[in-house]
């Protein structure tokens, strides 16, 4: 499939969000982290101001929920207007059922993994989802360095969906940048969530198309090699 970038709202200026969302009407999703100062050391937005600006937005909403029990709550995100929730993995008590209930109230399902949380033995699971989320720093702020290690999971998670022939979307999160968008799209990764690096440009529209062409070129060369 074709690249497609999640800027991440973290990076913007929240007391203008709805004319930050704005300056990005060419990025393919919103990418929106709710953070509850538990499962990481940060407390970032809820269901209310969801609930804003997917009135104020046009474009889809992709939900990071870095919170403990998401089997409780990330119903509730669809319901505000949630287009793609992800949980995470170690948070979660039975994820094929929350993977399902997500579906069921027609939104994309989402599986998030920290850095040191290995694919393999999730393998069984993929099946039932729509996205897998490779996290390249760890949850919890916006502007970290990219981990370069994080990389050979991304290519292992690539061959495990191809391997099975899934439609499957293979997501990164953590430090993309015009320096290293090139390298995860090589490694497999087909969305891309980035932050600063959007937000802290000058011309933030410019910036996603920028990424855009990075990784689809990038993946023109995997596709020849």
């Amino acid at each position: 499939m074709a690249a497609q970038i999640s800027p991440s709202i973290l990076s913007c200026d929240f007391a203008h969000l709805a004319d930050e969302v704005a300056r990005i009407r060419n990025a393919d999703w919103l990418h929106v982290d709710v953070m509850d100062n538990h499962f990481v050391p940060n407390l970032t937005l809820g269901l209310p101001v969801v609930e804003s600006l997917r009135a104020a937005a046009e474009t889809p909403l992709d939900l990071h929920l870095m919170i403990e029990d998401p089997d409780r709550w990330a119903p509730a995100y669809v319901e505000a207007g949630a287009g793609s929730v992800t949980f995470h993995v170690e948070a979660a008590t039975a994820p094929v059922r929350l993977a399902r209930e997500l579906r069921h109230q027609g939104a994309r399902a989402g599986m998030a993994l920290r850095p040191a949380t290995p694919v393999e033995p999730y393998e069984d699971l993929l099946g039932e989802l729509d996205m897998l989320l490779i996290m390249t720093v760890e949850p919890g702020f916006g502007g970290q360095k990219f981990l370069d290690l994080c990389l050979p999971k991304i290519r292992r998670a690539r061959q495990l969906i191809d391997r099975h022939g899934l439609d499957l979307w293979l997501q990164v999160d953590g430090g993309v940048s015009a320096e290293t968008i090139e390298r995860c799209a090589e490694a497999g990764a087909d969305m891309f969530v980035a932050g600063s690096a959007v937000f802290g440009a000058d011309d933030p529209a410019a910036m996603v198309d920028r990424l855009r062409g990075q990784a689809e070129r990038a993946t023109g060369r995997t596709a020849q090699a």
